[in-house]
């Protein structure tokens, strides 16, 4: 409950009292005292379960304000909250110890309790963990961040230390054990979001583990496909800056900021014939990672799913080359493949103006790429979907709804919908309308999937607790 819900709860169970002060030695019973800690377990799910999720930083989802979302998101019809674990500061938002971690700010105190609120509401409980880009961590250890060749210290992102040695086993290991602590918590899915290298900065001057310890390692990574695009003139992958209003928060929001490709052809599938020899590459140590981190995962019941670059599924090898995003190979170590295809980070792409006005375009171009290159793999393919109005003038619970329709028409199960500010206006209006039309057309912008069984809601023990007037005033 919210803390006006629990005032009022007081009040109420103790005769509906309207004084603030207590005289020394009365009694008053509070409600919700816990005679043990809540042992939450993960509500299993197929993967191909309909995901209708919303984004929720750490900090939101522990505030009443938090609460009062996931409840009217449910009311109109959602099924999921995506929330932080750990965002791409390395700011980790529940108690966990680890020797790489040390003191730190807790904002979702008891998680197995906010998981259990979540399984109440009927909803699914993605824990979102920001993997490679970890600025506290690289501030604490900057033996574990990436290395520049030229100074032999800590290798910056144009100008910003945040990136972890991605192939480095002792940073692997420490997400990794994060994820199982969540999982054995009760969370149902563990979603991975940077689950990649470096895309920006200069790429000749970082320095990573595994290029120590295979010395092959240091050719570029090969084309996999003969259908790749050409070049365009800016390298750098869709959305790989962190300062875009539309992809992660912190006080300026991040991810996806520069205009990028253009000339796009129809998919065409992977030919591995094309595949030239080379040595081990940033994607091997990607598709390692996910290896060691699926078999330490999957057995404890959770979903895992992946967040990757939207441009990713157009296979270009500059994208492949810095990310380490090789889709097929990652496709084979997780449950969920969530590619970010907002709208209006395909600026310069096919040569649309204003992508972020064409919805139905992109959204249908990358989740066709998507299903195609990862046929046969039995891989979800469930995006991320546009709920900001950045580089649009057509943001509107309409463009939630042709979103939300192309992506299902092209194969889509569910959606997640992202805002940094956590303010889904458009999505509450286009939710209901969405269902309406559901009812007309049988599935016409998704199936509407619950969990399998309604999880019991909270069942708190009141306590009777003494209290002094000096410590129990309001």
């Amino acid at each position: 409950m919210t803390s006006s819900e629990l005032v009022e709860a007081i009040r109420h169970i103790n005769g509906n009292r309207s004084s603030n002060i207590l005289k020394n030695g009365e009694q008053i019973t509070i409600p919700g005292i816990l005679p043990a800690p809540i042992v939450e377990k993960t509500v299993p799910v197929p993967k191909d379960f309909e995901v209708r999720a919303i984004y929720l930083t750490g900090i939101m989802a522990a505030s009443d304000h938090g609460l009062r979302i996931i409840r009217h998101w449910r009311e109109v019809g959602g099924n999921a909250v995506v929330f932080d674990i750990k965002d791409s500061d390395g700011s980790v938002t529940i108690p966990f110890e680890h020797p790489l971690l040390g003191k730190h700010q807790v904002y979702i105190h008891d998680l197995p309790k906010f998981v259990h609120f979540l399984h109440s509401e009927n909803m699914h409980a993605i824990a979102r963990i920001a993997i490679f880009r970890d600025e506290r961590m690289v501030v604490e250890h900057p033996e574990l961040a990436v290395q520049s060749k030229r100074t032999k210290q800590p290798w910056r992102e144009n100008g910003k230390l945040v990136w972890t040695d991605s192939s480095n086993p002792k940073v692997q290991d420490y997400n990794i054990a994060l994820a199982k602590f969540v999982a054995q918590s009760g969370a149902d899915e563990i979603q991975f979001d940077y689950v990649r290298f470096p895309a920006e900065g200069d790429q000749k001057d970082a320095s990573f583990v595994f290029q120590t310890e295979h010395p092959e390692s240091n050719e570029p990574e090969t084309q996999l496909c003969k259908a790749a695009q050409p070049e365009s003139t800016n390298s750098s992958p869709v959305g790989a800056t962190d300062n875009s209003p539309g992809r992660k928060p912190r006080a300026a929001d991040k991810k996806g900021n520069k205009s990028r490709r253009d000339g796009t052809n129809s998919p065409t599938a992977c030919d591995k014939s094309s595949k030239a020899p080379r040595g081990y590459q940033r994607s091997d140590a990607i598709v390692g990672f996910l290896k060691k981190a699926y078999a330490e995962l999957h057995p404890t019941g959770v979903l895992l799913s992946l967040d990757v670059f939207g441009v990713m599924a157009w296979q270009r090898p500059v994208d492949l080359s810095h990310t380490g995003q090789d889709i097929v190979g990652m496709a084979k170590y997780c449950d969920v493949l969530s590619p970010m295809i907002y709208p209006s980070h395909f600026f310069g792409m096919d040569n649309i103006e204003h992508p972020g006005d064409a919805p139905e375009h992109f959204i249908g171009e990358s989740m066709e790429r998507f299903e195609l290159i990862t046929k046969g793999s039995g891989v979800v393919i469930r995006p991320w979907l546009q709920a900001f109005r950045w580089r649009t003038k057509t943001y509107s619970p309409e463009y939630i709804k042709v979103q939300v329709a192309t992506a299902k028409e092209k194969g889509g199960i569910g959606f997640l919908f992202w805002n940094a500010a956590n303010d889904y206006s458009k999505p509450y209006e286009a939710m209901p309308e969405m269902k309406a039309a559901n009812a007309k057309e049988k599935d016409k912008f998704f199936r509407g999937d619950e969990l399998p069984t309604a999880a019991v809601k909270a069942s708190l023990t009141p306590a009777a607790v003494p209290a002094s007037a000096e410590t129990a005033s309001h």
